[in-house]
């Protein structure tokens, strides 16, 4: 009888436990929707991310490295971005760092798709257009292992293609595989900036 009345009284703490929990998720994956649509987080920067960013992981990733993330909003609002010279610009030493490249897209068989640990990337067209695949790491197979010096690793396999353009900023995180600088005919100029953010 004692063990019985241990028994359930374990199920009733832990059933309690685990309700409040998910609950707590839940609540907090709703502000972190509503907090992301607001787009406060942008610092009046008139660009809108898109579709395919991850919100939650937006939301962990922003509040974990608050001042990294508004550096590159930043960098994105204060300058000219059409008349920035290709090369590499410091934001904020190794922790963002932007690369600015004016580059013929390509044909589909000549890009990569590929993902980074050590950093986030924050992928703009400045001026012209570009197709960017996107996929979850999870579902592509690997055919360069991860270089921890160059922070990249390759891979094979499908994903959702988007076009990209001036106005809409995309965004990958670790977990996201991507494909950029894809043609969408006739291999045009693509001005276009990278901002490198440190994962947190």
């Amino acid at each position: 009888m004692k063990k019985k009345l241990l028994f359930f009284l374990f199920v009733f703490i832990f059933s309690g436990f685990y309700l409040q929990t998910k609950a707590q998720s839940t609540v907090s994956k709703k502000e972190n929707e509503k907090w992301f649509k607001k787009r406060e987080w942008l610092g009046g920067l008139k660009l809108q991310p898109h579709s395919s960013v991850n919100a939650q992981e937006f939301a962990r990733q922003y509040h974990a490295n608050k001042k990294y993330w508004d550096e590159a909003f930043a960098f994105l609002k204060n300058n000219d971005l059409t008349k920035l010279a290709p090369g590499k610009y410091p934001i904020d030493g190794d922790n963002v760092y932007a690369y600015v490249t004016d580059d013929s897209t390509k044909d589909y068989d000549k890009s990569k798709w590929e993902s980074h640990r050590k950093y986030i990337d924050l992928h703009y067209v400045i001026s012209g257009e570009e197709k960017i695949g996107v996929t979850p790491v999870a579902d592509v197979t690997v055919t360069e292992p991860y270089n921890a010096e160059k922070d990249i690793a390759h891979y094979s396999g499908p994903g959702k293609i988007y076009l990209a353009k001036p106005g809409t900023f995309f965004i990958f995180f670790p977990g996201t595989a991507h494909r950029p600088n894809i043609t969408t005919g006739g291999n045009k100029p693509d001005q276009k900036i990278v901002i490198k953010i440190k994962n947190a």
